[in-house]
């Protein structure tokens, strides 16, 4: 009986062969542009002062000293008051069935949120309150909300 080759197996072989012999070449490739035998020194890579690989030894002339004490680990910390201030704002949204809006502070224009449990009274759009400001992860929220008459 005779296994009939198809035109697909052929070319999967091709590719096999193909394959084997390129594999074949990179590897003698390697066998000939091996550095065997190299010194430890050769073989060394140095970071420079501005973090790129070089071959040469860093000059120690240029080195800089670091005092730890200025390394900062993580986000900056941002220096809140010791008291809370109490703050003017006029609402400049606010969504009752959803529970939530913004005010705009007078002196400083930016938007604050704030959550509809924090109110003391029922709030409209325009109306002048005043307020505290609490700090959350998501930024400033409004806190003890009374409007102003």
């Amino acid at each position: 009986m005779q296994i009939m080759e198809t035109f697909s197996k052929k070319e999967k072989e091709k590719q096999r062969q193909k394959k084997r012999k390129d594999k074949e070449e990179k590897r003698e490739e390697r066998k000939a542009n091996a550095k065997k035998g190299q010194s430890l020194e050769s073989m060394m890579v140095y970071v420079d002062e501005n973090g790129n690989l070089v071959s040469t030894p860093p000059d120690p002339s240029r080195r800089k000293q670091i005092n730890e004490a200025d390394i900062q680990l993580g986000a900056t910390k941002h220096d809140s008051p010791a008291e809370p201030v109490l703050r003017q704002g006029v609402v400049t949204f606010f969504n009752a069935s959803k529970g939530y809006g913004f005010i705009k502070d007078v002196r400083s224009q930016e938007s604050i949120f704030v959550h509809i449990n924090a109110l003391s009274e029922p709030l409209n759009e325009q109306d002048k309150v005043t307020f505290m400001t609490t700090s959350t992860p998501k930024g400033l929220n409004a806190v003890d909300v009374t409007k102003l008459t």
